[in-house]
């Protein structure tokens, strides 16, 4: 930004740019913003909007007009700061103080090279016809729905969209098609990163997201709120990917972008579903503080609602889990499933993944994962056939054709008969995984079955029914 805020010139001034900071606060309050919202929808950091709205700082006319429009006062905002500007016009060496610094955020992972969209996706593509689908739903129509352009004017919406350059000053306005598109990509390229564990995936997420950003950085408002809530979709998306294919660090970075797009659209079931990662990333870097702490915020960002309580419960019982303390574990697995009854239609309006893997079956795929590490801590057979029963429910509630969550919930049940010394189920189990699907070391299933391999080989002596398996699954995670 480059216009200056001031502090108001002297005694007879203040009580003008009092009068306006409390006008301010007054829009900002009825138009069900934050400072922190108020202050990235127009660039600057939320103390700044503080120091307005407290007459601590004058005000620019041009900001006053984006801030009169961004909370639709109707002129009102703008009177105000006009008013203000004529009751210290005269004054002269009046301090300028520089433009507020913005919130630094760190650098993003590198966008992907590429050709056309066309030649990036996989040649069976096929989108869907209509929105929502596969958990996205329109930032615009919502549950309503809309239809979705063929794939060749999505490719070529696409094209345009990311041809934005990094220096434009302008753009042509962001048509409903263009939204439908993205939409209806991102839920295409997730179905297939389920249905086939394609990598590709992501570096069309991400190559989006790049463009995303340069819509986002121009000096028109508009973008900023037309794209945000789609914003904050891709970039968890884009976080989830990277901690399926183990890239961690590179998560972190689009989940926490995330939260902030997800705050500055009021997504209440984007924010949850990033915060739920980052518990996640926590707990698989060892840092049991942080899943805990992350899995608190989850109940924190949607308080109230029974399914965000129930997935706060079941990340605490994740992050508990790992520490060995089996009545928080337990305590937190139970509270979980207590609140599965009380989920209801507003809640999938809220949270629209939820149509795809229901509240019930991720607390069951969680409960097992927190009972099998509680097992493995503790050597406690008992616990270990509970996660095996609870990852056979989580089986049961899986919709068709999630083949890479099916492997994933495969080998966490062989892994918790693995964890009741029962190693020829654990391997009856785990077969159809190493059979029907290429395993990379660093992804989670990867993960899942490097502990199921270190459960088979620890110190139980020479097993001949289970040597040649335990040979192919020592290559397969190495």
């Amino acid at each position: 930004m480059t216009e200056a805020m001031g502090p108001a010139p002297d005694a007879r001034t203040a009580e003008a740019w009092r009068v306006f900071g409390t006008l301010l606060r007054q829009w900002r309050r009825r138009a069900g913003l934050t400072q922190v919202q108020v202050g990235a929808r127009v660039g600057y950091d939320h103390t700044a909007i503080s120091k307005l709205e407290h007459g601590t700082r004058r005000t620019p006319l041009p900001l006053a007009r984006r801030l009169d429009e961004l909370m639709s006062a109707d002129g009102a905002l703008l009177a105000a700061c006009e008013e203000a500007e004529r009751s210290g016009a005269g004054d002269e060496g009046r301090a300028v103080l520089p433009a507020p610094v913005r919130a630094r955020r760190g650098p993003l992972p590198g966008e992907p090279a590429g050709g056309t969209l066309l030649a990036m996706l996989p040649p069976d593509t096929v989108l869907p016809a209509r929105l929502p689908s596969y958990g996205q739903m329109c930032p615009v129509h919502g549950r309503e729905g809309c239809t979705v352009p063929v794939l060749a004017d999505v490719v070529a919406l696409h094209a345009t969209f990311c041809s934005l350059g990094p220096a434009a000053v302008d753009a042509p306005a962001l048509d409903l098609d263009t939204v439908h598109a993205l939409t209806a990509l991102l839920a295409a390229c997730l179905r297939a990163d389920e249905e086939r564990a394609w990598p590709g995936a992501t570096a069309v997420v991400e190559r989006t997201l790049h463009a995303m950003l340069r819509w986002m950085a121009l000096p028109a408002a508009p973008y900023q709120r037309q794209l945000a809530p789609l914003a904050a979709q891709y970039a968890q998306s884009a976080g989830c990917l990277r901690l399926l294919w183990g890239r961690n660090a590179t998560a972190m970075a689009w989940l926490d972008r995330s939260l902030g797009w997800a705050g500055l659209a009021g997504d209440v079931g984007t924010e949850v579903a990033a915060l739920s990662d980052m518990s996640t990333l926590a707990r698989l870097e060892g840092d049991g503080p942080s899943a805990l702490a992350y899995g608190g915020a989850i109940r924190q960002a949607a308080a109230g609602r029974y399914w965000a309580g129930a997935m706060s419960d079941l990340y605490l019982a994740r992050g508990h889990a790992v520490r060995g303390d089996a009545r928080q574990t337990l305590g937190h697995i139970d509270r979980a499933r207590s609140q599965l009854d009380r989920v209801g239609e507003q809640d999938e309006t809220e949270a629209p993944w939820l149509s795809v893997a229901s509240v019930r079956l991720r607390v069951e795929s969680g409960a097992a994962g927190a009972l099998r590490d509680l097992a493995a801590v503790t050597g406690d057979r008992r616990l270990a056939l509970r996660a095996a029963g609870a990852a056979r429910s989580a089986l049961g509630l899986l919709p068709p054709g999630m083949h890479s969550t099916r492997m994933l919930f495969l080998a966490r049940m062989a892994d918790a008969y693995a964890c009741a010394r029962d190693p020829q189920a654990a391997v009856a189990i785990a077969g159809p995984v190493l059979d029907t699907t290429e395993v990379n070391a660093s992804t989670l299933l990867g993960q899942e079955l490097r502990g199921l391999h270190a459960r088979l080989t620890a110190g139980r002596g020479h097993r001949p029914e289970t040597e040649d398996f335990t040979r192919r699954l020592a290559c397969a995670v190495r």
